[in-house]
């Protein structure tokens, strides 16, 4: 087997997966329709201009449309208050033909709302970002319910190349509510033995080097290094960061992880963009469906990993 082609075996392809999950969802909605008639549906608010902000938007709904969803848009003034913004949130609580809520984040940083109080108005049984004070206590806790959408993402595709991830060492670099602290909780669960490192963390490279999976969401490109990393680790790349790209006025898209010297030693690696970024979406809407069968104390199909 050539180089290149040792290489293109190592990735991970979010891509290929979130597919196949958004062609699953569609054919469980199309199954409800039939036997329940009714269709779930997500709405989402956005708040500003942000142009990467409303991409994302565009994206969540055209991907839940082509699932065979409702999907709903808010888009909101950035000068708008708090106060606005919470009553547009209760409008869809009580709103019985929506499932799923979201509010895109960050909200703009000329605001002066508090994320945390737009984000604890969902209703926790709607808050298919899983970021509520219910949903987040419900994970730390090992109880069943509605939890982030990119952590879920990062899970499947670990398990993907290893079912029974029990014993194995998880490093997950970088403590932030979205990704840091929900996707240790995820790994705890699988029973790995899983240690958090933060910007106060020492001997970092140590601990890379430890590891037999890496979740790396820290927000600085290219931070880990190839020659961190050990033989058959599993890297998840969850960074997203834009860069100068040289001879070419356009920013380019890397991640956490120096991934052209990390494949060459890794066993698997997510790249960027192509990695987790699309299982984000696909889990966003496997939350949609299964909150859409809670409400309505339906049985939740549940998205089997090998499908």
């Amino acid at each position: 087997m050539s180089t290149d082609s040792i290489l293109r075996s190592k990735i991970i392809d979010g891509k290929k997966r979130s597919l196949t999950i958004r062609e699953w969802i569609k054919s469980e909605i199309l199954k409800l329709k039939e036997s329940y008639n009714f269709i779930p549906g997500l709405a989402v608010i956005i708040v500003g201009d942000d142009p990467a902000s409303h991409i994302y938007v565009k994206n969540k709904e055209k991907q839940s449309i082509e699932s065979g969803m409702n999907s709903w848009k808010y888009i909101l003034p950035s000068d708008v208050s708090e106060k606005e913004i919470i009553e547009q949130i209760n409008k869809l609580n009580e709103d019985s033909m929506v499932d799923g809520i979201l509010v895109q984040l960050p909200l703009p940083k000329t605001s002066s709302v508090s994320e945390r109080n737009v984000i604890n108005a969902i209703s926790p049984e709607k808050d298919v970002d899983g970021l509520t004070i219910i949903n987040s206590g419900k994970l730390a806790c090992g109880e069943d319910g509605l939890f982030p959408a990119t952590p879920s993402g990062c899970i499947i595709l670990i398990k993907e190349l290893s079912l029974n991830l029990a014993g194995k060492k998880a490093l997950v670099i970088g403590r932030s509510n979205l990704v840091g602290k929900p996707i240790a909780s995820m790994l705890l669960k699988e029973n790995c033995t899983v240690t958090i490192a933060h910007s106060k963390t020492k001997n970092l490279i140590q601990e890379c080097k430890n590891a037999d999976i890496i979740i790396a969401a820290i927000g600085i490109p290219n931070f880990v290094k190839g020659d961190w990393v050990k033989k058959d680790s599993i890297i998840i790349d969850v960074g997203i960061n834009r860069i100068d790209n040289l001879d070419n006025p356009k920013k380019r898209i890397v991640g956490d992880v120096d991934y052209e010297e990390a494949i060459k030693v890794c066993k698997a690696i997510t790249p960027v963009p192509g990695g987790v970024g699309p299982m984000t979406i696909a889990c966003l809407l496997l939350n949609t469906l299964k909150a859409s069968c809670i409400r309505r104390n339906i049985e939740s199909p549940i998205y089997n990993f090998t499908v």
